[in-house]
């Protein structure tokens, strides 16, 4: 298995210690072996209050990158533990294929089968019991005794097998009824790939993972070139062309398009194929995901003591790791007035100065920053500096909508679709290729307001129902079946604008949940918070 981390020495390792109680602690066990290389990993099979202990007390003279859990036992520790905790979390896959074995395990004379899960119920199963048919009875807990009375209802209920985490199903078993554990080592193997990525940008924080040498850590290389911006349309060879062109310099790039267009994937592609590439790094950074008043710090780096919980010893800001590489600014018009004033000045004297510093510290980058937004109209409306925009715009690039590229909707589908399918394990049928063809015009009358992250979006949900259900041609019915949300009108379909709408109207559609509405839009809930005010503002509620 590929993973995303070179072999560390053993000093360099991180220090990953995993938790828990249940017989998620054997899958744990299992899978650490394929990570030794790669980190220090220990088990800690306590729970709950007596985990936090344990773990608080080992902390006073230890270090941990970071801590992998799963269920309740991780959302406890996560609110009460100074370290990063990783939650486990199990795909659509996982439950997918749990509740396969759970409907052998339950028997024809019993085919209600319970799901189990910590606080929220899992919104999609329902979708999921009604196109395969399944009696699904959800219940959700809080607490131990919470689940246990759950586990009881379900048995009294007529349910003979109950699908969950490690405590659900032990509590199952303990009723006499079949557990089904949730977990897979797939969804355990991207825990551990996650708290080695967390492990790494802690140590880039820190400082620890400065550029020496002319060398850069893997991590901090752009991994997409200029032949993975896919795509045969003309719009697309245009970007292509622009993108080598604009690799033969060190002027600023402002890469402009609507969400999920790919611009960080271009914002790459030029420094891949720029004399940069090799051992210079490539450093991203979204300025509309992290908190304005941690922003400052994060790029122009801190002194010790600058700030209440400042790092012992101050630590190096993104400006100064990504010295001689490419800085890229994602949500570049996000940023606050005050961090554009300072970011103009690294532009124009080519240095930073760390908050609560004065000593200036020389940096020889390239910037390459992004928007969604029109950020002209920002300049008129005061909230972007007008000569912060002119020397962020040097070259430009807009990049076009997918709805805009009505020759690549069909061939992205398939690439996207044949790689989901290979991701859960499954095969993709011969005929896959017609299938889509009988498919386009569904495909090509939708408005794409998310582009391509929303096409390849929908390529691993289709993935999904498909690898449940080998023999399913992928026909339109089936198509509109998964995916209602290709059924609106095609005189919306084909207005962009209606395509386009308010934070404000993508909130009330989601009942005031914030992090569904974020997702929906393709923004962080930071960005969110953004819109609506910047729309009350304007006259909206």
């Amino acid at each position: 298995m590929a993973h995303p981390l070179p072999l560390p020495s053993d000093q360099d390792k991180p220090v990953i210690w995993t938790v828990s109680v249940s017989r998620l602690a054997e899958l744990l066990r299992d899978i650490t072996v394929e990570y030794d290389a790669l980190a220090t990993i220990e088990p800690i099979n306590l729970g709950f209050d007596d985990a936090v202990r344990h773990i608080r007390e080992r902390l006073a003279t230890e270090r941990c990158d970071a801590v992998i859990s799963a269920g309740s036992n991780a959302a406890y520790l996560k609110s009460r533990l100074p370290v990063p905790v990783v939650v486990a979390k199990a795909s659509g896959f996982d439950m997918m294929q749990a509740l396969a074995r759970a409907k052998q395990a339950a028997g024809p004379k019993a085919p209600r089968i319970g799901v189990v899960s910590y606080q929220a119920p899992v919104a999609e199963l329902a979708q999921f019991a009604a196109t395969f048919e399944l009696d699904i009875v959800q219940r959700t807990y809080a607490t131990e005794q919470d689940a246990r009375a759950q586990i009881h209802e379900l048995k009294a209920a007529g349910v003979r097998a109950v699908v969950g985490a490690g405590l659900i199903t032990d509590l199952a078993e303990e009723a006499g009824l079949d557990g089904v554990f949730v977990y897979s080592a797939a969804s355990i193997r991207q825990a551990f790939d996650d708290a080695l990525e967390i492990a790494r940008l802690g140590r880039l924080e820190s400082g620890r993972h400065r550029v020496r040498a002319g060398a850069v850590p893997d991590t901090l290389r752009a991994r997409h070139g200029v032949t993975d911006l896919r795509g045969d349309s003309a719009a697309m060879d245009k970007v292509r062309q622009a993108v080598v062109l604009y690799a033969r310099s060190n002027a600023t790039v402002l890469i402009q398009g609507e969400t999920g267009t790919g611009k960080e994937l271009v914002a790459q592609a030029i420094h891949r194929d720029s004399r940069l590439a090799g051992n210079r790094p490539f450093v991203a950074v979204n300025c509309g995901a992290i908190a304005e008043s941690l922003l400052e710090s994060e790029l122009f780096g801190h002194e010790e003591g600058a700030f209440t919980g400042a790092r012992r010893g101050g630590h190096a800001g993104l400006f100064e790791a990504a010295n001689h590489g490419t800085l890229f600014l994602d949500e570049i018009g996000e940023m606050p007035l005050a961090l554009q004033t300072r970011l103009l000045r690294v532009l124009e004297e080519r240095e930073v100065v760390r908050v609560g510093g004065t000593r200036p510290i020389p940096v020889s980058l390239r910037i390459v920053s992004a928007t969604h937004c029109d950020l002209e109209a920002r300049v008129r409306d005061g909230r972007f500096r007008a000569d912060l925009f002119y020397r962020l715009a040097v070259l430009r690039l807009a990049l076009p909508p997918l709805r805009a590229r009505q020759d690549d909707i069909v061939p992205l589908a398939e690439w996207s679709l044949r790689n989901a399918l290979a991701a859960l394990g499954a095969r993709a049928h011969p005929n896959l290729a017609a299938e889509l063809a009988a498919c386009a015009p569904l495909l090509r009358r939708h408005a794409w307001p998310g582009n391509v992250r929303e096409l390849r979006n929908l390529a691993e949900r289709l993935a999904l129902f498909l690898a449940a259900e080998p023999l399913q041609a992928l026909t339109p019915a089936f198509m509109l079946d998964v995916a209602p949300e290709l059924a609106g009108a095609p005189d919306e379909a084909s207005d962009p604008a209606a395509a386009l709408e308010s934070a404000t109207a993508v909130l009330r559609r989601f009942g005031g949940r914030r992090d569904a509405a974020a997702g929906y839009l393709g923004i962080s809930r930071t960005t969110l918070w953004r819109r609506l005010r910047e729309e009350a503002g304007d006259g909206g509620p």
